[in-house]
């Protein structure tokens, strides 16, 4: 499956993988979070392709995009006019996009030729890791008909992808309530937020294998009301369980209350120092479920 040229754009180092969460804002912003994801790109082997697995295309399907030139979406409302001018060019790869359909079988998923692109969750991740946009990209779309084990098997049948020069990213949040947001608490965490963040941060780090595991925990439903930002993780554990190690936490922290910041890598090394970056950015004069975070 590997094509030719590949030692010579990964020097012969597989590939990371990152999970973090794509907020529109953080597209804007220079804050600890994204002055993380900017250092992960400076110091990360240089991918051949990049798969991502978006909160943000979560359909009734399991597809994946084919075009050779993604449209960037803006798929959202609510925000500054300064979020709709952001453009991420960067190139499709077809070919990459036939071969997630190989791996995944007898899981199908399907090609997608012209439907979606790349969505906020993916570049507004991108735009710091990898600003100049050459890197191809390809989206994998989350099928909402499947239970959260298929997510994690998905993501472990994937992990050839690395050995192949491709970045996998997973795009979410480990807690995402946007109907419990507190505007007074842009840096904290409610007492249930941690501790779901606390205890999904223990078995991503030690045995991503048991993830699944997590909507037992007595928090789930607060953290996860719906499952969309959540099931991104269940990539990287797929991944990391397919390799046999735990992930890493890159960057940590909560906004507003009710969302967890927390980023992993796999293969990346140690965790990045931030102490002297800011926090989250500020929310946008809007009620939280008036816009699509």
């Amino acid at each position: 499956m590997a094509r030719p040229g590949v030692d010579q754009v990964t020097g012969g180092v597989m590939p990371a993988a990152f999970f973090g969460h794509g907020s529109p804002m953080n597209a804007l912003e220079h804050n600890r979070y994204t002055e993380a994801w900017r250092a992960f790109g400076e110091n990360v082997v240089t991918p051949r392709a990049i798969l991502v697995v978006s909160a943000h295309w979560y359909i009734n399907a399991s597809a994946v995009t084919a075009m050779a030139r993604p449209r960037t979406i803006h798929d959202f409302y609510g925000f500054p006019d300064e979020l709709f001018a952001v453009s991420y060019p960067a190139p499709g790869d077809p070919a990459l996009a036939q071969q997630v359909t190989e791996l995944a079988h007898p899981l199908w998923v399907g090609l997608d030729h012209d439907s979606w692109g790349i969505d906020h969750g993916t570049w507004s991740v991108l735009v710091h890791a990898f600003p100049d946009a050459q890197v191809p990209v390809v989206q994998l779309a989350i099928n909402a008909a499947k239970p959260l084990a298929y997510h994690f098997e998905l993501g472990a049948r994937l992990a050839p992808l690395r050995e192949d020069g491709v970045l996998v990213v997973a795009s979410g949040n480990v807690v995402h309530n946007l109907g419990l947001m507190d505007p007074r608490r842009p840096d904290s965490g409610t007492d249930w937020a941690q501790r779901f963040d606390e205890a999904a941060r223990a078995t991503m780090t030690t045995s991503p294998g048991r993830i699944v595991e997590a909507a037992r925990h007595d928090d789930f439903g607060l953290a996860v009301p719906t499952p969309d930002h959540f099931i991104p993780l269940l990539y990287l554990a797929g991944l990391a369980d397919a390799a046999g190690a735990g992930a890493e936490v890159l960057v940590d922290g909560y906004a507003y209350g009710s969302l967890s910041m927390t980023s992993y890598t796999l293969g990346f090394g140690p965790a990045f120092d931030d102490h002297e970056t800011r926090g989250a950015p500020p929310l946008p004069d809007m009620s939280p479920d008036s816009t699509n975070l």
